[in-house]
């Protein structure tokens, strides 16, 4: 039986986190708008304000909910965490709030899957209690995505691996305590074996970022960009600095990035639900040739179809939230790509009408909208670019299909009318 209700006691709690997040986080966002600062353990003036609301959170069982009972969360299946995202999803800063900020969230959850006792004692104890913020450094300038094409490499030197290449885009480099890093070490094997993945300290001699690369709105010098274009010079490390199996980085990236690619899908959700209610409001303040915009149909058209495809959305991202929780371990791979596949167009589709309908307050910095806006394309890119995960999706539904056993398709009226005839032709006939 299908159940679209929610239990009190756990609606309660959604109750006071949408509370929460409006009145306490959006207002950090307008107080501390640039993404470095919530990476930025050094900023003082925003952890002072950002220390208590984490506490008050903590109270409340809300802290690190990703995470299962045996790491300090809740273990409450992602059916569940998607209703909490999409509230988290509303402000920048409530992920930080609540413990759930990326690429934190996906470097704990590869750390308490593959990583050793020692590994996690130095590195996942400090991450889980927001005590440090860490860097996942995949991509490279020349590759992209694509694992099969990356260059990094590591090799084995006494007791020692030793890390030479370059990585791209690698997520608040610049703040973090530890990073990461996924580098080819056994080159002769299979495509999806031929990487590891290590655990780099931020000291380690032979870091070097290059630049950080601005995003859209992100200032143009790069004095608040995050994202780091970093040079591993020959960087040392110790042998048990490996997270995972040799040759099996693949393995662990995939297991971290499903869960950051759902988790993306469930805040997108409540971050545009935030932009409809702007359109919905600005539709019943507004008024031009002599009417509200709310009566003018072009503007209820955007309307409707805003809500609509977000409501298509949303309840994709559930259902595959629904199969997390309920199939074996894998199953629900191909509906997470047809949830990232759809997340840039509907992103972009959304935050479009509603900067359109705020005129030219919606292009300036004055209203969420911008940033939003600006925002659809990068997330679009981010855990593997839209394209990628609809061949995948075709992929996946090819494997299913079978030739047609004749000249003609299976549905071909011709042939079906034959079919027909001879199975009730008896009946027709006076």
């Amino acid at each position: 039986m299908i159940d679209f209700s929610v239990e009190p006691e756990f609606q309660e709690k959604l109750d006071w986190m949408n509370k929460f997040v409006r009145e306490e986080c959006e207002l950090l966002d307008v107080l501390f708008p640039s993404a470095s600062d919530m990476y930025d353990m050094k900023n003082t003036k925003a952890r002072r304000i950002v220390k208590p609301l984490q506490e008050e959170v903590k109270k409340r069982g809300l802290w690190a909910c990703h995470l299962g009972p045996e790491l300090g969360g809740k273990g409450y299946g992602q059916v569940k965490l998607a209703l909490m995202n999409e509230i988290i999803g509303r402000s920048s800063w409530a992920p930080t709030v609540f413990g759930c900020q990326a690429p934190d969230s996906g470097n704990a959850e590869i750390l308490a899957m593959f990583g050793t006792e020692e590994q996690k004692k130095k590195y996942l104890q400090p991450l889980l209690d927001g005590e440090i913020v860490s860097c996942f450094s995949m991509t490279e300038p020349q590759a992209g995505a694509d694992p099969l094409e990356f260059t990094c490499r590591a090799w084995r030197e006494g007791d020692e691996w030793v890390i030479d290449g370059e990585k791209w885009f690698s997520s608040n480099a610049r703040y973090a305590s530890f990073f990461i890093v996924m580098a080819v070490t056994h080159p002769q094997n299979r495509p999806h074996e031929r990487m590891s993945m290590f655990l780099v300290d931020a000291d380690t001699p032979g870091i070097e970022i290059i630049r950080n690369a601005p995003l859209l709105l992100d200032n143009r010098d790069g004095s608040d960009a995050a994202s780091g274009y970093v040079r591993y010079n020959r960087v040392r490390v110790p042998l048990d600095a490996m997270l995972g199996e040799p040759g099996q980085a693949f393995k662990v990236a995939q297991a971290r990035l499903g869960g950051g690619r759902i988790h993306h899908c469930m805040r997108t959700v409540g971050l545009l639900q935030r932009a409809i209610e702007m359109m919905l409001e600005r539709a019943v303040s507004r008024r031009t040739k002599g009417k509200l915009l709310g009566d003018h149909q072009a503007v209820q058209l955007d309307i409707a179809d805003s809500i609509i495809e977000l409501e298509q959305f949303r309840l994709l991202v559930l259902k595959t939230a629904w199969i997390i929780d309920t199939q074996p371990h894998g199953a629900a791979r191909t509906h997470i790509a047809m949830c990232k596949a759809q997340l840039g167009k509907v992103f972009f589709d959304i935050a479009r009408r509603a900067v359109h309908l705020h005129g030219a307050l919606g292009v300036t910095q004055e209203t969420p909208l911008a940033k939003m806006w600006a925002g659809a394309p990068a997330l679009a890119v981010a855990d593997g670019p839209t394209e990628v995960h609809q061949v995948q999706v075709a992929k996946a539904f090819l494997k299913t299909a079978t030739p047609a056993p004749g000249l003609f398709p299976t549905d071909h009226n011709p042939t079906r009318l034959e079919e027909a005839k001879r199975k009730w032709g008896h009946l027709l006939e006076d």
